[in-house]
């Protein structure tokens, strides 16, 4: 493994702590604390996203800009977990290809941010760095970096991930359920409608099994992978621990991890943590992005080129997306590096509303996707998954869709404590054009 030096590297966008002695009592806490995730877990993620890095499964990562302490309900994690189980199911009926279900859960309490401060009406405060810092209400006191939030998230994260695991261990995940998932929502709409119409084809195909006596066990129940940012390196640092089988670290606060866009700067520290950890990590690209540093990134974090172990996730927005891609495909491909192409079509196409409202528009984020898997086409290269911000709910976050929400109706149900959300009838209806789009890759 790489030397342990990242620790004396520049570490960006890290909270300002002011209490030194309280950190480092959470910090302890923390190191004491059971894993959240196993190794054997991380590498047959690893395994799998090996595969989609071949073209054989495609990655769906799905879920909050930024979980919240008062969202860590079993309502809200079941809407969200229904949802990728939705678009899954289309996917791989659609495509007939499996999918690699990655939630943004059980860890996404950090957020990275543009400006260390925000001011209201003259008043200036620190910025809201996710519910792991501080809080989002607008006060001196919330806004405050606690290190017992560090402590509060990683319980937080506990309980969203042991309820995933009842949940999709348990029977709510088998495939018998799809048209259960669908009870509640969409079913009225088009999106749904035609949803319901695969789940019966789903049906009749596995009447049809049990008829034969073959019902596979693996229809009752999914592997689903927690991922999120790793930012606050001091939370990830006090959750690696040293595998007892193979001696290597392991993050076990995630499955998965990423490097952001706003640190991923090759001498910086997040990079060369993710070197050190045997997770599979992700990188986010933004267009700004030179194809030789990408490059450098890659190869400073997967030198023995494991196949699954890296991914890059590109965000580049519609409108450059087909300028700036192929440049980077290219030099990729051309190392021999065995990436996991990924597309975020969200953050690059985020624009503030005349109302005021931060928003992105549906159209938008199909443009980058279609981008994303024209570039890959022409190439001959493998686009290998979606990484989108959802919910399970009926928020009114992005603009358009078949059913549409629309600028003026924004304010009607706007939640997110950060950045915009596709809604699950969104999410339903791009979860079928991506099918559609893997057909034809």
């Amino acid at each position: 493994m790489i030397e342990l030096t990242w620790p004396d590297l520049l570490a960006a966008q890290q909270p300002r702590w002011p209490d030194e002695q309280a950190l480092a009592a959470a910090v302890n806490e923390l190191k004491q604390m059971p894993p959240l995730v196993f190794a054997g877990e991380c590498d047959k993620l690893t395994e799998q996203l090996g595969q989609a890095s071949r073209g054989e499964a495609f990655v769906l990562t799905g879920g909050d800009c930024a979980e919240t302490f008062a969202a860590n309900t079993a309502d809200s994690i079941r809407a969200r977990l229904k949802t990728v189980l939705q678009m899954s199911a289309v996917l791989t009926y659609a495509a007939s290809l499996p999918v690699v279900k990655m939630g943004r859960v059980a860890g996404q309490y950090f957020k990275p941010r543009s400006k260390a401060t925000e001011t209201r009406d003259g008043l200036e405060l620190p910025s809201y760095l996710g519910d792991a810092v501080n809080a989002l209400e607008f006060s001196a006191e919330s806004r405050q970096p606690d290190p017992q939030r560090l402590v509060r998230a990683y319980h937080a994260s506990g309980v969203a991930l042991n309820l995933i695991r009842a949940f999709t261990q348990g029977g709510y995940a088998d495939l018998h359920q799809v048209h259960t998932w669908n009870r509640d929502f969409v079913r009225d709409s088009v999106a749904g409608q035609r949803y319901e119409q695969m789940a019966g084809e789903i049906d009749r195909a596995l009447g049809f099994m049990r008829a034969c006596g073959a019902v596979p066990e693996e229809f009752a129940r999914v592997d689903f992978y927690a991922a999120h940012e790793a930012l606050s390196l001091v939370y990830e640092q006090a959750l690696t621990r040293i595998d007892s089988r193979t001696g290597n670290p392991y993050d076990v606060s995630g499955h998965f991890l990423w490097v952001g866009e706003r640190t991923r700067g090759l001498d910086g520290a997040h990079v060369n943590f993710a070197a050190t950890i045997a997770n599979p990590v992700g990188v986010k690209v933004g267009p700004t992005a030179s194809p030789e540093e990408i490059q450098d990134v890659v190869e400073r974090i997967n030198p023995l080129r494991i196949p699954g172990r890296i991914s890059l996730i590109t965000r580049m927005g519609a409108g450059r997306i087909t300028e700036t891609l192929p440049g980077l495909v290219q030099k990729i491909d051309a190392s021999g590096h065995p990436v996991v192409w990924v597309c975020d079509p969200m953050h690059g196409n985020t624009y503030e509303a005349a109302s005021g409202y931060k928003t992105r528009l549906f159209d938008d984020v199909i443009g980058e996707v279609q981008g994303f898997f024209d570039v890959h086409r022409r190439l001959g290269t493998i686009p290998g998954g979606i990484h989108v911000e959802l919910t399970g709910d009926d928020v009114t976050e992005c603009v358009g869709g078949t059913e549409g929400v629309s600028a003026d109706g924004l304010g009607v149900r706007y939640e997110t404590a950060c950045d915009p959300r596709l809604n699950r009838e969104q999410s339903l209806e791009l979860a079928f054009l991506v099918a559609d789009m893997l057909l034809k890759r």
